[in-house]
């Protein structure tokens, strides 16, 4: 079996052949093709949104995905929750001596379909491999950019008192298939990351209701919870959600019992809070629900004027919840 050495890092002959064999098999592009230093591109005018993020899952493949998609849908969906549509990615991998290219070439094949998937191009990026033991097989880093429509404007400071909070889905699958892959659990085989990009979903969101629309985030690390609860202090709030209304899927459910784990704080990487006027919920709802990525969607909550900076959730036996901040980490650390 073919590995990665650390003469693929060298930058001579053994780098070129890597980047020829397997990196511009899957991203080559007009604006690639050049090869030089960056990327060079034009951009309309008005507001740009750009973001990164570095991803070290482990392990590098779970059910439903690989570090290669959470690479190319995380950076996307980070875009997206400025309301941007994302246009280009930059794709930097630090590479372990001894990683099979068997891996890599689907790490990049998912790559390549994920990009395909979302509309956007990879356009410039890096390889460094460096020595075993120095990485865990590999990390990925990607940046993005993306062009903001000029009436969406997106952040914490447009949330006020009675808008109503809506969840495009089910929470902590993501978490529990990535802990089950690392510690060799059996769980269902229903069990699968959520990752995808929502790039489509929230831009047909947007392009109906765009004005109503306050806030867009991903509860990404540190869940559900510890979103609500910086939206709550960044926008000075108070939010009061309802537990009958989150959807946790039967498998995740028992294995938190099981384990003691809360699912209001486990990562998920293919799902949205919106927060938006009341009048337009039912449609956002419609809209989300005609995606399989938000075939789950609900209205969650709404926001108060209030309880200020702090998250309330109506328990099923009819008490309250104060929920805070993601404090120690409940599970292993998955991305």
């Amino acid at each position: 079996m073919e590995r990665i050495r650390l003469v693929h890092g060298n930058g001579g002959r053994f780098s070129h052949e890597l980047t020829e064999r397997f990196i511009l098999k899957y991203f080559t592009n007009d604006l690639l093709a050049p090869l030089h230093d960056g990327a060079q591109f034009s951009v309309s005018a008005g507001r740009m949104a750009f973001s990164t993020d570095s991803y070290v899952v482990q392990p590098p493949f779970f059910p439903g995905g690989n570090i290669g998609k959470l690479a190319v849908c995380g950076t996307v969906n980070d875009l997206v929750m400025n309301g941007a549509i994302p246009e280009y990615l930059s794709c930097s991998l630090i590479l372990e001596e001894g990683l099979p290219f068997d891996e890599l070439d689907d790490i990049l094949a998912t790559m390549r379909d994920m990009a395909e998937q979302a509309n956007i191009q990879i356009v410039t990026g890096d390889t460094k491999v460096v020595k075993k033991g120095e990485v865990d097989k590999i990390y990925i880093n990607t940046a993005g950019v993306g062009m903001i429509p000029e009436n969406i404007h997106i952040g914490p400071s447009y949330v006020k008192p009675n808008m109503d909070i809506i969840l495009s889905g089910s929470i902590g699958d993501h978490s529990i298939a990535v802990m089950g892959q690392r510690f060799g659990l059996e769980l269902s085989e229903n069990i699968k990351t959520d990752c995808a990009p929502l790039n489509h979903m929230i831009q047909a969101v947007l392009s109906k209701v765009g004005p109503q629309v306050a806030l867009l985030r991903d509860p990404t690390r540190g869940g559900l919870g510890t979103v609500l609860k910086e939206i709550a202090d960044q926008s000075q709030v108070g939010i009061k959600i309802h537990q009958s209304k989150l959807v946790i899927h039967d498998e995740v459910q028992s294995v938190c019992d099981i384990l003691g784990y809360d699912p209001l704080y486990l990562a998920n990487e293919g799902k949205v809070v919106l927060i938006v006027e009341p009048s337009v919920t039912d449609e956002v709802l419609n809209i989300l629900h005609s995606f399989p990525e938000g075939r789950e969607a609900s209205y969650i909550g709404s926001t108060l004027d209030k309880n200020l900076g702090k998250v309330g959730m109506q328990t099923s036996i009819g008490g309250m919840r104060l929920i805070d901040l993601l404090g120690e980490d409940q599970v292993p650390r998955i991305c």
